[in-house]
Protein backbone atom coordinates (compact mmCIF):
# COMPACT_ATOMS: atom_id res chain seq x y z
CA UNK A 1 0.00 0.00 0.00
CA UNK A 2 0.69 3.38 -0.14
CA UNK A 3 1.69 5.97 -2.99
CA UNK A 4 4.48 5.22 -5.64
CA UNK A 5 3.62 7.63 -7.78
CA UNK A 6 2.17 10.96 -8.19
CA UNK A 7 0.57 12.07 -11.45
CA UNK A 8 0.09 16.10 -12.44
CA UNK A 9 -2.46 16.76 -14.68
CA UNK A 10 -4.04 19.13 -16.77
CA UNK A 11 -6.70 17.70 -17.43
CA UNK A 12 -8.67 21.11 -19.34
CA UNK A 13 -5.63 21.62 -21.52
CA UNK A 14 -4.99 24.69 -20.54
CA UNK A 15 -0.85 24.73 -18.87
CA UNK A 16 1.36 26.51 -20.57
CA UNK A 17 5.16 25.01 -20.56
CA UNK A 18 5.81 28.27 -18.44
CA UNK A 19 3.32 27.20 -15.74
CA UNK A 20 4.70 23.40 -15.85
CA UNK A 21 8.42 24.65 -15.08
CA UNK A 22 6.71 26.65 -12.29
CA UNK A 23 4.66 24.13 -10.57
CA UNK A 24 8.01 21.72 -11.13
CA UNK A 25 10.09 23.86 -9.80
CA UNK A 26 8.10 23.84 -6.82
CA UNK A 27 7.41 20.47 -6.36
CA UNK A 28 11.29 19.19 -6.93
CA UNK A 29 12.35 20.83 -3.97
CA UNK A 30 10.07 18.17 -2.47
CA UNK A 31 9.48 15.14 -4.61
CA UNK A 32 11.97 13.61 -7.09
CA UNK A 33 10.95 13.20 -10.44
CA UNK A 34 10.87 9.58 -10.88
CA UNK A 35 7.98 9.78 -8.17
CA UNK A 36 5.99 12.02 -10.51
CA UNK A 37 3.93 11.62 -14.00
CA UNK A 38 2.79 14.16 -16.29
CA UNK A 39 -0.82 14.31 -17.51
CA UNK A 40 -1.42 16.85 -20.40
CA UNK A 41 -4.67 17.10 -22.29
CA UNK A 42 -4.57 18.78 -25.87
CA UNK A 43 -7.24 22.08 -25.77
CA UNK A 44 -5.17 24.42 -26.79
CA UNK A 45 -2.12 22.13 -29.23
CA UNK A 46 0.09 22.63 -25.64
CA UNK A 47 0.29 18.60 -24.36
CA UNK A 48 3.28 17.87 -26.59
CA UNK A 49 5.40 21.09 -25.71
CA UNK A 50 4.04 20.48 -21.89
CA UNK A 51 5.71 16.98 -21.50
CA UNK A 52 8.64 18.17 -23.71
CA UNK A 53 9.15 21.08 -20.36
CA UNK A 54 8.25 18.20 -17.73
CA UNK A 55 10.77 15.50 -19.73
CA UNK A 56 13.24 18.62 -19.90
CA UNK A 57 12.67 19.04 -15.73
CA UNK A 58 13.10 15.19 -15.23
CA UNK A 59 9.84 13.26 -15.26
CA UNK A 60 10.23 10.02 -17.28
CA UNK A 61 6.72 8.63 -17.27
CA UNK A 62 3.81 10.59 -18.79
CA UNK A 63 0.14 9.60 -19.91
CA UNK A 64 -1.40 9.54 -23.47
CA UNK A 65 -3.81 8.04 -25.88
CA UNK A 66 -3.45 6.81 -29.12
CA UNK A 67 -4.91 9.48 -31.74
CA UNK A 68 -5.16 11.99 -28.31
CA UNK A 69 -8.86 9.72 -27.92
CA UNK A 70 -10.58 10.70 -24.36
CA UNK A 71 -11.46 14.10 -22.99
CA UNK A 72 -12.96 14.74 -19.54
CA UNK A 73 -16.57 13.95 -18.84
CA UNK A 74 -16.38 17.17 -15.95
CA UNK A 75 -14.69 19.69 -17.66
CA UNK A 76 -16.49 21.47 -20.89
CA UNK A 77 -14.61 21.40 -23.93
CA UNK A 78 -11.56 19.52 -22.81
CA UNK A 79 -10.25 17.96 -26.09
CA UNK A 80 -8.55 14.76 -25.27
CA UNK A 81 -4.92 13.07 -23.68
CA UNK A 82 -2.12 14.03 -25.64
CA UNK A 83 -1.14 11.82 -28.62
CA UNK A 84 0.84 8.88 -28.26
CA UNK A 85 2.18 8.61 -31.37
CA UNK A 86 2.69 12.68 -30.73
CA UNK A 87 5.09 11.80 -27.90
CA UNK A 88 6.62 8.97 -29.43
CA UNK A 89 7.65 11.19 -32.66
CA UNK A 90 9.16 13.65 -30.38
CA UNK A 91 11.02 11.02 -28.48
CA UNK A 92 12.29 9.23 -30.92
CA UNK A 93 13.65 11.92 -33.66
CA UNK A 94 14.50 14.40 -30.84
CA UNK A 95 16.45 12.62 -28.77
CA UNK A 96 20.17 11.49 -29.29
CA UNK A 97 20.69 8.08 -29.60
CA UNK A 98 16.71 6.93 -28.31
CA UNK A 99 14.55 4.10 -30.06
CA UNK A 100 11.03 2.22 -29.38
CA UNK A 101 13.35 -0.67 -28.17
CA UNK A 102 14.06 2.31 -25.38
CA UNK A 103 10.49 3.27 -24.42
CA UNK A 104 8.24 1.21 -21.40
CA UNK A 105 5.06 0.92 -22.57
CA UNK A 106 1.95 -0.08 -19.85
Amino acid sequence: MGCYEISLGDTIGVATPAQVETLLRLLLQHIPAEKMAGHFHDTYGQAVANAVRAYDMGLRVFDSSVGGLGGCPYAKGAKGNVATEDLVYWYVYDESNADLVSMQWE
